[in-house]
């Protein structure tokens, strides 16, 4: 098979939707390598470090007319490498039907609240119209909650949304480490559903019996993404390097992620593979099953960060949790089960 992957997010410096691009194709050759995997954009974007040599990249527009990418470029592009499906993985599809395609709906954040985005018009308008026009032949979502929620607003026959989990990179691993304080960790993007001002005022209660205890706050901010005032003990290091991301995991009394709506939660993962103890709000239950300390308020918060300061054994306890739990997932394992949508894509198409 030849299989063509839309790759923009590749683009982005950090994020879910890179993550998951990149850790994907990468998966998808190295499990299938009499396939050939070809990463296509009108974007300029970085090829995943480690790519084998089935996994390429597709040429960029040439002129005008193939920079309308999306109904004329892609379509090019395509019929020039000859794929057999193509995928998008960032809430999108080609315009004009004219092989199998699959999408990739990562959640219906966009559709839930205004106020957690201020720049997804284009995927408000778009994805719905796609998605109802039938011109992605199947849909990806990253669990079932998502998949239920995707059938019940669009519309689609079940049979075309398949759940298929992500996992962590198998590069995050427990690094020994020694911080110089203890510190609470969120990694992600600084957005406004991640609701960061809960855990700010949660960490403020837990310095008033525990005043070493700080707060470090990893990634890249985007231009929507409230105020968060400097202040002693809070570190804001913005975009953190891949490589330096198992350290700041496995160095962390706890890793806490109060956002208010995930579709997956791919931070929870990387955090548990590292050996964290994780205290999240139930909208990752899915994500991290019995793995996690649920905490859905500020008081519940404040308690669980405390215990995870004061409490070594439970901490100790929750991470063994963590680890568990993230070994459950692997990204080869999304490869095949991605794989096998694909084929029935083909199964599906023109039918």
């Amino acid at each position: 098979m030849r299989v063509a992957i839309e790759a923009a997010s590749l683009g982005l410096t950090s994020g879910g939707l890179a993550r998951y691009t990149g850790q994907l194709s990468l998966a998808l050759a190295r499990a299938y390598a009499d396939n050939e995997f070809y990463l296509i954009s009108d974007q300029p974007f970085a090829m995943p470090a480690g790519a084998p040599p089935n996994l390429k990249r597709g040429a960029a527009p040439h002129n005008a007319i193939e920079r309308r990418w999306w109904l004329w470029g892609m379509a090019r592009e395509l019929n020039r490498i000859g794929a057999d499906v193509v995928h998008g993985p960032d809430f999108a599809v080609p315009y004009l039907p004219r092989r199998p395609s699959v999408m990739t709906l990562h959640d219906l954040s966009p559709w839930l609240d205004p106020a957690w985005h201020d720049g997804a018009g284009r995927v408000m308008r778009r994805t719905p119209l796609l998605l109802k026009m039938g011109l992605a032949t199947m849909v990806i979502t990253p669990g079932e909650h998502v998949r239920q929620e995707a059938i019940a607003r669009f519309q689609i026959s079940p049979e075309r949304v398949v759940a298929v989990p992500e996992a962590a990179a198998d590069w995050f691993a427990p690094v020994e480490t020694q911080p110089a304080a203890p510190y609470f960790l969120f990694v992600g993007t600084v957005e406004p559903r991640k609701n960061l001002a809960l855990l700010v005022e949660a960490w403020r209660a837990v310095r008033e019996r525990q005043p070493a205890a700080e707060l470090v706050i990893a990634g890249r901010r985007r231009a929507d993404a409230p105020a968060i005032a400097e202040q002693p003990g809070l570190r804001l290091l913005g975009e953190v390097p891949d490589a330096e991301l198992p350290a700041l995991y496995s160095g962390a009394t706890a890793f806490v992620y109060p956002s208010l709506y995930e579709g997956f939660g791919l931070p929870v993962l990387e955090a548990m593979q590292c050996g964290a103890c994780v205290i999240a709000s139930p909208a990752l239950s899915e994500t991290a099953g019995n793995a996690a300390v649920y905490a859905g308020n500020a008081r519940e918060l404040v308690q669980a960060m405390l215990d995870a300061l004061e409490r070594p054994a439970w901490r100790a306890e929750w991470s063994a949790r963590a680890r568990v739990r993230a070994a459950e997932f692997s990204w080869r394992r999304t490869a095949l089960e991605t794989y096998a949508v694909y084929e029935e894509a083909r199964r599906r198409f023109g039918k």
